[in-house]
Order: structure tokens, then C-alpha cells, then sequence
């Protein structure tokens, strides 16, 4: 049986970073290469239904050995990287029983891993550890989500001994996005409940998420040439500073922790004519959401009262919902994978994300889908790393959840 590192060494060869600039679905052909040879490892397993869709969502079923009326349990994880930094010729490196200290990972570069930067690492002396070389993203971003998913498909297939209800996989394409549920098929997939494998530290289960919402900011300017611009010239980037001062300066994510919320600029493109400035807006708290989302409407009204109307416009659209309000009502789901962790060793970690899964999504769709730990840290950057100990313990949570699903009901 081939292990779980294994795969998810091989998995990170392919380059599947997104690209939110695409209008293809998915968006980069590179997702769709990936797909095709994880259908082919899928269907070498045993698993003989699995399929990539023309959406790039791929799905497969590991039948039931048990005949109770246990529902259908899915794992979900995603196909893409995080465009944040390259995924292309990802050079992974394990550093073996780690010691302590800073790891060096890259000479050239002189990029190191600083434990004191970094203080999660002391939780890891004596593990093995993959890291980066430095240059790329690692990719346990959730590529180790889906080796974890299919090595515990690989083995409960080879063990039969081991009970377990229906279990449908599915990969979705662009995650990092946040398109992965534009196009899951809940009727295709045709699960009762499920459980995304894209979450960080081992142990964590991840029922709570932000409410999430983006607000783009257009300043309309009016350009002549500079020599005779006096009372005729509108730049429109000198507005930008009203509109930076307008958010609280302490509520931005470098201020921010656990279940505060925060105002996040992420990109400002202008000239003279036209600058436009996009902010993602985050609370778990669905009231304090919808008062932030008013400070940004406020920011607006106030600039064309103070400057002149139509000078900012102001697009404002919600991405997904704190899954919490779905979860809730089936806490029998939640309870499953803390049991699971119990058994097989691991303490429980319940967090709330500072951000958003696939999960959130396909929970209000109507698949209530909590988030387990793929076991990695640092995601999206070149200080990503993920100690060989929790993707094995990852492994053994999935399996010992199909173990214990017989008789919960939903």
C-alpha cells in the first residue's frame, strides 16, 4: 500500500495554482491534468465509479459492507494551490527527526524557518517534517487533504473487516478562489453529510467560520495634461488615503485574532481616470457582518457628500455564511469526528476558522459539512511545512469516522 507522504509527494509535482482572473471552469488547465491521474489512481484502487466531470469535480464511492441504513459520508478536499505564491516546481524536502531550532531552507536565499518566528514548531521536536525550498508554496494546501482521503479509501478497501456505511470523495477545482461549490452537484454526490479535509494543526475540527463579504471601491477621476490642470485635473488616486482612514486601523488581520473580525485591503490599481480599491470584509458574528458591511456603505456616502456625487462607487457582495447556523442543528456530525480523534489518540482541537471552506458553502446547500485537519501550517506562503505524524494521524481519523458511523442518523 503506497503511504499517505508518498502521494502527497507526488501529488505536489503537479502545478494546479487558480487563477481568480479566469473565466474557465476549472480555472487553469493544470487542475484538470491533476484530475485525470487521480480518476485513474481512484478506479486502480478499486473505487470503479470515478469520474472527472466537465467542471473538473471529481467524485467516486467506496460502497457499504454493512446493510443498516447508515447514512452516506463524504470527504472533501480541493484540486487547487493558492495563487498567494507559485505552486510550479514545488522542491520538498524532509527534514528527519527534527531536532529544535531554526531550518534552513534555502542556502542561497538565506530563508530560514525561524522557530521563534514560527513557535508552533516546538510542538514538533523528534517528528519528521516536509518544508519548502523556499522559492514555492508547499502545497499540503490541500493536496495532503486529498492523499489523506485516498490512502483511508485505499485501506479500507484492502480491510474489509472494517465496517462502513457508503462513502462518497469528491475533489473540487478552485477553492482558493472561492468558486469550489459554484458547480458541486449535491444530487451527484448524493451524500447525507461530509466532512472537507482542509483544515491546519492535527486535531482541529472546524465548525465555525467568518461571514464573508467584498467591497469594491471605484474613484472616478478626470484627467487633462498636468500643465493645465488647474481646477480641471480629478486624480483619483489622491482619494484613496479618505477611504484607507475612513476603516479602523486596529482591525485589520495583523491586528486581529481568534473571533474578531476585520476590514482587509487587498489591492489598489489606479491612474488618474480610475483607481479602484477592493476590501474583503470578515465576522463570524453575522450582526457585527452587517454592521461592518454598513461602515463600508457609510464610507462611501461620506466621500461623494464631502468631494462631490458620483465621485466613489461603491459594489458590495456577500461571498459565504458562517456555517455554525447550519451545523448546529446536527451536532451529531461534529460529535462523530470528536469521537474518531478520541479513539485513535488525538486531543480535539474545536476552532473557529479565520476564513472559509468549501464546507461553509455546501452546508447552507444544504450538505452539512464540518472541517477536519489535514494536519499543515502556514498555508499559502514559502514557511509552509507539515509534520509526517499528522497526516498519518489524519489517515486514521477518516478511517475510524467510517468505522463509527453505523447507526447515526441525520
Amino acid at each position: 500500500m503506497i503511504s499517505v507522504v508518498d502521494r502527497f509527494l507526488r501529488y505536489i509535482r503537479f502545478d494546479t495554482t487558480s487563477n481568480e482572473y479566469s473565466s474557465t471552469v476549472p480555472s487553469t488547465d493544470t487542475q484538470r491534468l491533476f484530475g485525470k491521474e487521480l480518476v485513474k489512481e481512484l478506479r486502480r484502487l478499486g473505487l470503479k465509479d470515478a469520474k472527472m466531470n466537465k467542471n473538473g469535480y471529481i467524485m467516486a464511492t467506496l460502497p457499504a459492507n454493512i446493510s443498516s441504513s447508515t447514512p452516506t459520508i463524504g470527504f472533501i478536499a480541493h484540486l487547487d494551490t493558492s495563487p498567494d505564491l507559485s505552486g510550479k516546481n514545488i522542491k520538498a524536502k524532509i527534514i528527519k527527526n527534527y531536532s529544535g531550532g531554526d531550518i534552513l531552507l534555502n542556502k542561497n536565499n538565506n530563508l530560514y524557518l525561524y522557530e521563534a518566528e514560527f513557535p508552533e514548531l516546538k510542538s514538533y521536536h523528534g517528528q519528521d517534517l516536509i518544508v519548502t525550498d523556499g522559492t514555492t508554496l508547499l502545497g499540503a494546501d490541500d493536496k495532503a487533504g486529498i492523499a489523506e482521503i485516498i490512502t483511508a479509501m485505499d485501506y479500507l478497501y484492502k480491510h474489509p473487516e472494517i465496517p462502513h456505511p457508503r462513502i462518497r470523495i469528491a475533489f473540487t477545482p478552485d477553492e482558493e478562489i472561492g468558486r469550489g461549490a459554484d458547480n458541486f452537484d449535491l444530487i451527484e454526490f448524493g451524500a447525507n453529510f461530509a466532512y472537507t479535509v482542509d483544515g491546519g494543526e492535527l486535531g482541529q475540527i472546524e465548525t465555525e467560520n467568518f461571514n464573508a463579504a467584498s467591497a469594491l471601491f471605484t474613484i472616478t477621476g478626470k484627467n487633462v495634461h498636468p500643465g493645465t490642470a488647474k481646477n480641471k485635473m480629478v486624480n483619483s488616486m489622491l482619494f484613496v488615503k479618505d477611504i484607507l482612514d475612513f476603516f479602523p486601523a486596529d482591525e485589520t488581520p495583523s491586528q486581529t485574532e481568534g473571533y474578531e473580525g476585520f476590514f482587509h485591503v487587498v489591492s489598489i490599481l489606479g491612474s488618474v481616470e480610475k483607481t479602484q480599491i477592493k476590501y474583503i470584509i470578515r465576522d463570524h458574528d453575522r450582526v457585527h457582518f452587517e454592521e461592518r458591511k454598513q461602515i463600508a456603505k457609510q464610507c462611501e456616502e461620506y466621500l461623494n457628500n464631502k468631494y462631490g456625487k458620483g465621485l466613489v462607487s461603491l459594489e458590495l457582495e456577500d461571498s459565504y455564511y458562517n456555517m455554525i447556523e447550519i451545523l448546529d442543528k446536527y451536532p451529531q456530525i461534529t460529535n462523530l469526528a470528536v469521537r474518531a480523534m478520541q479513539e485513535v489518540g488525538i486531543k480535539p482541537l474545536l476552532t473557529p476558522i479565520r476564513g472559509g471552506t468549501d464546507g461553509a458553502r455546501l452546508s447552507f446547500m444544504g450538505l452539512p459539512t464540518p472541517n477536519l485537519f489535514a494536519g499543515g501550517h502556514n498555508f499559502h506562503g514559502r514557511y509552509e511545512f507539515i509534520p509526517i505524524p499528522s497526516m498519518t494521524k489524519a489517515v486514521e481519523t477518516i478511517i475510524k469516522i467510517c468505522a463509527l458511523a453505523k447507526g447515526i442518523q441525520i
